[in-house]
């Protein structure tokens, strides 16, 4: 008999994928992880109930989310990355040829020794002499360094009440992250679902925190298959006056990528880079009417649907 694993996408719809295999399965001290093998998605990683990340497409998250940070700093040396544990954000960085320190720091041993067991893909990154792997609290870490970095990475889990990440996605970790941040650094954090449907929860309070923050924001956003949506992602900018984003031409974001990138980009040119920012008339409109601050003084935080928090295994057993 056929095994299927459900996820709940939000409340009111459901959608089974069918299991090939299961990887691995554990409760951690932070959370359920899984790591599986699905028919649709190919090899894939669970995080309480929620699909993290596919083989079939978790080039275009993480190409999103690291690039366009890494071009945007004119030589990035030192990179930060909090959260990341399965490794695929950590080898999008190494791909930049200035990239001198690579910092990982993820809370939840089990997924980095899972990811790192199981993704063949990323195994080179773990293996790079650049890359310094921390198993620790994110803010933790950054707390107790003196280090500062030219391009901050937060690939954390989403925020989800009672989940161990919410509270940085608050005004105090940002103000704090702002003093990690070598002159004309930049920051990027990855900020959940930013469909048509769901962007208001996550994704327009995100942005607007950071905005109180930093001069410059920018919020973007990419359809990823196996999320069922579009995902969205925030970057701030240092410099006041810096220019945007789209204001690149695709020209210049290819002479970019193939001066600064080892080896061939499977979602991200030149060509694509003007479809991350041009995000829908409702999406700006949510974005502009934003009043959302998300601050741990205030008890003011803003969650994404939190779906079951079995292991796939036990559902597989119940």
């Amino acid at each position: 008999m056929a095994k299927f694993m459900e996820e709940e996408i939000e409340p009111g719809l459901r959608v089974q994928y069918k299991l090939d295999k299961i990887l691995g399965s554990a409760t951690s001290k932070f959370q359920n992880v899984d790591l599986v093998d699905l028919t649709c998605f190919g090899r894939t990683l669970v995080i309480d109930g929620l699909i993290q990340s596919c083989r079939c497409d978790e080039f275009v998250y993480h190409e999103c989310l690291v690039h366009p940070a890494m071009l945007l700093h004119s030589a990035p040396k030192s990179v930060y990355i909090g959260g990341g544990g399965e490794g695929s954000t950590a080898r999008e960085v190494l791909r930049h040829n200035s990239v001198e320190r690579c910092v990982m720091v993820d809370i939840d041993e089990d997924v980095v020794r899972f990811c790192r067991e199981n993704l063949s893909e990323n195994r080179a990154a773990f293996e790079d002499k650049r890359l310094e792997l921390v198993i620790d609290c994110a803010k933790s870490w950054l707390e107790r360094t003196s280090e500062r970095f030219d391009v901050i990475i937060m690939d954390l889990d989403d925020p989800l009440e009672g989940g161990p990440c919410y509270q940085l996605y608050t005004t105090e970790f940002y103000t704090f992250l702002k003093t990690k941040l070598n002159p004309g650094g930049v920051i990027v954090t990855q900020s959940g679902q930013s469909g048509i449907k769901q962007h208001h929860l996550v994704f327009s309070p995100i942005h607007n925190t950071l905005k109180s923050v930093f001069p410059t924001t920018v919020a973007y956003n990419q359809a990823v298959y196996s999320f069922l949506d579009e995902w969205g992602w925030n970057l701030a900018l240092t410099a006041g006056g810096a220019p945007l984003p789209a204001s690149l031409s695709s020209e210049e974001v290819d002479a970019l990528i193939s001066e600064r990138i080892e080896g061939e980009l499977q979602f991200l040119d030149g060509v694509s880079w003007p479809g991350l920012w041009a995000l829908s008339k409702k999406h700006r409109k949510t974005l502009a009417a934003e009043t959302v601050v998300m601050s741990t003084s205030g008890n003011v935080h803003r969650f994404m649907n939190k779906s079951t928090v079995e292991t796939v295994a036990e559902k597989q057993h119940s």
